[in-house]
């Protein structure tokens, strides 16, 4: 629906960190976005009733204040989270960088290993949470050694998460 939409997409949070480290289970889905007035109406128009919940007042909102909004298979009970890429230099840079993957049969573009570790981090720093960090052990378990150690170096800084990058690498390296 986002293609039909015309909206510029990619899976990101709990999906991404287990495509690029280890799995773990959960009943959402995390989608930045980069909708404009238009296509976040055609979206909205897409989504019938009787099959998702979804408030337009509240996505109108979250796209005038770059936040996120949910929409809700009613069978399913799945959310998604719809996040309104922010507007800033890291949101943009790893949003080019997104990649196609392969994801139960679809392939649908994801944000690369290095921002999953980097948006984990910025998570963890605004509402503390272990399973935020685990996300990135794991990442940094599955795909460390094709990382690219400058990028999140340069990155970490600039997002202030220097400290606890670093501190997962030192965690990381103890265990090998």
């Amino acid at each position: 629906m986002l293609d039909a939409a015309g909206i510029d997409y990619m899976l990101a949070g709990s999906f991404a960190s287990t495509y690029h480290g280890i799995p773990r289970t959960t009943q959402d889905l995390d989608l930045v976005v980069a909708p404009d007035f238009s296509s976040l109406k055609r979206l909205l128009a897409a989504l019938p009733d009787d099959d998702y919940y979804v408030s337009s007042e509240a996505a109108m909102e979250a796209l005038r204040n770059r936040r996120s909004f949910n929409v809700i298979d009613m069978a399913t009970g799945w959310k998604a989270d719809l996040i309104i890429r922010k507007a800033r230099e890291f949101s943009e840079v790893e949003f080019a960088r997104r990649k196609p993957a392969e994801i139960v049969g679809v392939t649908v573009p994801i944000a690369t290993a290095e921002d999953t570790i980097l948006s984990k981090l910025e998570w963890a720093q605004q509402s503390p949470s272990e399973r935020q960090l685990r996300d990135v052990a794991g990442v940094l378990q599955v795909s460390g050694e094709h990382l690219d150690r400058s990028y999140l170096d340069h990155w970490a800084d600039e997002l202030g998460v220097a400290a606890s990058w670093q501190e997962l690498q030192d965690l990381a390296e103890e265990k090998s």
